[in-house]
């Protein structure tokens, strides 16, 4: 199976509130088709799309067959009501993370990663049984992750209109706005309801960050990943050769709360911490699959472990499982996100988009991550008080007042005693 890896999205956001692309520069570019003017025209070729590379061949148990003959039954008269019809049609399908872009949309998905970000910074999925907007995580500093958004809350209502029954596509055109403009986001958070006012910004992100440290007999290098993006790869591969080149004795790698991205960038990541050994498998309807492995070429061989939440998605899975089923590493913290699906995007029409569910996900030892999620090999949950503490005070995070990476912390210590013991 030929799978072009860099133009596909594993990011568990179906939406980046930030506008900021998830895409690469290998987009699928096969099969646009001109608009001509003709509404039904536009339809036909989505209708064409999901038929030939969606992942369910049952389409969810819909006849996707009539579907096309309503919708191109129908009369529109303007490129509006073909969008409208559209986004009706795949809702049929009950995927979330199909969506259908237009110009605007579309547009806001393809500004470039390579750092400037407009808006307030959340990554949000609609829960596919409760179709409620949950935050996957908030980005780090940007105005959400300031006020105070957390990972797994509920978008509740936008500047008091009520997000019941309301698609991602119109909760993102309702937090949008210009830079200095505020929005009210009110969400649910453990049966409290809390209002958060957040005033839009342009952020720069750059997705490593990394320091040495003395919390181990030789050092530690802790390196924080937020999401896998273009930059990703690099900047990664750069922290690693620098914490190398200073003779660090093991690694602390932090994934906790980033929302996944590009699927080649977990791969690369991947394979500069792993030696040999599969890393993924990809499987489409055909039930074929394509296995990702390791090419001999990791950068370290030093002890790691990986720190993972509940916002620790698709990418950030891939990327976890990989190590953890290839006993690369130990993973500390809590259960991941669960989102086991790759999407495809790619241009239709005359400038809208659309992102398609194209195949499934599964770790080298064959696990289904999809709504599960990787377990960690060592629970470690964050209190209130913890979790409040980390927010106001970043200069907490990856130190020993951080209780995740304080265990992490102990587990290098526990396996350096274990290398050092006589036999």
């Amino acid at each position: 199976m030929d799978m072009t890896t860099r133009g596909l999205v594993v990011g568990a956001t179906v939406v980046m509130l930030s506008t900021v692309t998830i895409i690469g520069a290998g987009i699928h570019m096969k099969g646009q088709a001109f608009f001509q003017d003709s509404p039904k025209e536009l339809i036909d070729e989505v209708w064409q799309i999901i038929n030939k590379n969606y992942v369910d061949a049952t389409f969810n148990q819909v006849d996707w067959r009539a579907v096309r003959n309503d919708y191109l039954n129908r009369s529109y008269t303007s490129q509006e009501e073909a969008y409208d019809a559209i986004r009706e049609m795949l809702e049929q399908l009950e995927d979330p993370y199909t969506r259908f872009m237009d110009p605007d949309e579309f547009r806001s998905m393809q500004i470039d990663t390579s750092g400037e970000l407009t808006g307030v910074g959340i990554q949000l999925a609609q829960d596919e049984e409760t179709n409620k907007l949950v935050v996957v995580s908030p980005i780090e500093d940007t105005p959400a992750f300031e006020a105070g958004i957390q990972s797994q809350d509920i978008i509740a209502e936008i500047d008091g209109r009520s997000t019941e029954g309301m698609d991602i596509n119109e909760a993102v055109n309702l937090i949008r706005g210009p830079v200095g403009s505020e929005v009210v986001l009110t969400v649910l958070r453990n049966d409290r309801e809390i209002e958060f006012p957040i005033t839009r910004a342009r952020i720069e992100i750059h997705p490593v960050r990394y320091s040495y440290r003395e919390d181990l007999p030789g050092g530690v290098g802790y390196i924080r990943l937020t999401q896998f993006s273009q930059l990703a790869t690099e900047e990664m591969r750069d922290a690693i050769r620098e914490l190398e080149d200073r003779g660090v004795e093991a690694y602390v790698l932090d994934l906790r709360a980033n929302p996944g991205g590009l699927l080649q960038a977990s791969i690369e990541i991947a394979r500069m911490w792993l030696d040999e050994g599969k890393i993924v498998s990809t499987v489409d309807r055909q039930g074929i699959s394509e296995v990702q492995r390791a090419n001999g070429r990791a950068l370290t061989d030093k002890p790691l472990v990986v720190l993972v939440d509940g916002g620790s998605a698709s990418a950030s899975e891939i990327l976890s499982g990989a190590l953890q089923d290839n006993d690369r590493a130990v993973l500390v913290g809590t259960q991941t996100f669960g989102k086991g699906l790759v999407q495809s995007v790619r241009p239709v029409g005359n400038g809208s988009g659309l992102a398609v569910t194209i195949a499934k996900y599964f770790t080298p030892n064959g696990r289904d991550i999809n709504q599960e999620g990787i377990p960690p090999d060592i629970e470690s949950e964050l209190s209130e008080e913890s979790r409040e503490a980390l927010r106001t005070d970043r200069t907490l995070i990856g130190t020993l007042q951080d209780p995740q990476y304080s265990q992490a912390i102990e587990v290098l210590q526990s396996a350096s005693i274990a290398t050092q013991s006589p036999e």
